[in-house]
């Protein structure tokens, strides 16, 4: 049975009320509730919202304030875990970037919330991040995924100018690479060599682990 304070943190998700969320959040662990199990509560929610936006029943801004208030509750309950001792079964770890010369992070934010929700420890590079710095990101975490978002189609081409120098370097077969983006297609994808695009959200993270079960 869920708890009143996990229902009401759902209840927050669902209303994009990051600071209510923040705060039963809080209330949750004073509660000595299980923070996995809250975890997999709010990815429930999450994932409902995000199967909502794919099928035009929901819209952007209600993705992107679902997420905004989800990644009010994850370090707060992400951060009990650790201080417990526990360990959420991890799904793999994924390297995530907006490619040099594009400053848009909504669509980057958006996958990295819900992959970390979903177990997935992510690390995220930031916006206009240079080929070189995504070849040194690889070589220092050794993810299973990096995941690259271009909105704009004059930056989308660094998306391929990445993979390349992952080629040169000897490490494009070490990981799966996901692109995603305004400027991105699937055409596109597999022109420049990666392993998969999705146009939402919500998708790519279904890509994400359909690419580790299959690697």
């Amino acid at each position: 049975m869920v708890s009143e304070t996990v229902t009401n943190l759902k209840l927050a998700i669902e209303e994009y009320d990051r600071d209510t969320a923040e705060v039963l959040a809080k209330q949750a662990i004073g509660e000595k509730l299980d923070p996995i199990k809250i975890i997999s509560e709010l990815i429930s929610v999450i994932s409902r919202i995000g199967d909502d936006f794919g099928k035009g029943e929901l819209f952007l801004p209600d993705l992107i304030g679902a997420a905004d208030a989800l990644q009010g509750a994850m370090p707060i309950l992400e951060e009990d875990i650790a201080r417990k001792g526990l360990k959420r079964e991890k799904e793999g770890s994924v390297v995530i970037g907006t490619v040099f010369g594009d400053i848009h992070n909504i669509g980057k934010d958006m996958v990295g919330t819900l992959l970390t929700a979903e177990g997935f420890e992510v690390h995220d590079l930031g916006i206009n991040v240079k080929a070189d710095v995504f070849i040194k990101a690889v070589e220092e975490h050794n993810p299973d995924i990096l995941a690259m978002s271009s909105l704009l189609t004059t930056t989308a081409l660094e998306q391929e100018k990445v993979i390349k120098e992952l080629e040169k370097s000897g490490l494009r077969n070490e990981i799966k690479i996901i692109v995603g983006g305004g400027a991105i297609t699937g055409e596109f994808a597999e022109k420049i060599g990666a392993d998969g695009y999705e146009p939402t959200a919500n998708d790519a993270v279904k890509l994400a682990k359909s690419l580790l079960r299959n690697h």
